[in-house]
């Protein structure tokens, strides 16, 4: 999910040729709900962002796994591993 607008998103999507859309929250309530947007602090500099966090949420709505600590070049197989042991 991302803060982008909806036109963005799809814009990433095709250029990207995700077989899937991207969620947008451009009211930024559903990020704030599950605490994946607030301060953040770079270069001494503080502003509100995203933090990159990834929810497994299984059919139930119930969180089976919350990834707050995303390593951009592992995190692909990190998932994949962590939906092998549900």
């Amino acid at each position: 999910m991302s803060a982008d607008s909806v036109k963005r998103q799809k814009n990433f999507c095709d250029k990207e040729s995700f077989s899937f859309p991207i969620l947008s929250d451009e009211t930024k309530e559903v990020l704030k709900a599950y605490g994946a947007w607030g301060m953040k602090k770079m270069y001494g500099r503080e502003y509100e962002g995203i933090y990159r966090y990834t929810y497994i949420i299984d059919e139930n709505g119930v969180i089976e796994k919350a990834f707050s600590k995303v390593s951009t070049k592992t995190h692909a197989q990190d998932v994949l591993a962590e939906l092998n042991n549900i």
